[in-house]
């Protein structure tokens, strides 16, 4: 993995974030189901990471998956997140992190038979997303 665009101490980054931001982006936590601002938005805009402020979604990339967590059908550019094997929990499955500074923001699932044109459900933490009305 390359070398984040960003990148603070600890230190600065709970400076930076509240302390249930930085459990989330910095330390791999999850929020509660159906507990975050963007779970249920259908509101236009580019979501930004809040850690570092990278766009990292479009809304027009997100759909209803009634997960509990917003989810997306791809990422804003192909380069906007980083993919990495995450078997935390005894099951194989994807992590997704910003690419600009490496926080993490969720997971990425395939297969799930979700109608759109990707057949993937980018769970992201809303606690992560900053999102920015159109201008």
């Amino acid at each position: 993995m390359t070398s984040p665009k960003v990148s603070l101490t600890d230190d600065e980054w709970r400076a930076k974030l509240s302390p249930e931001e930085f459990a989330v982006l910095r330390r791999a936590g999850t929020e509660p189901p159906n507990t975050g601002e963007y779970t249920d938005t259908t509101a236009e805009g580019i979501y930004e990471c809040r850690a570092c402020g990278a766009e990292l979604f479009r809304s027009t990339e997100k759909f209803p998956s009634h997960c509990g967590w917003p989810s997306f059908f791809d990422p804003a550019d192909s380069d906007a997140v980083i993919l990495r094997p995450d078997n935390s929990l005894g099951r194989q499955r994807t992590e997704v992190l910003c690419a600009s500074c490496h926080s993490h923001l969720g997971h990425v699932f395939t297969g799930e038979g979700y109608p759109t044109p990707t057949d993937q459900r980018y769970c992201i933490n809303s606690i992560c997303l900053r999102l920015v009305p159109p201008s």
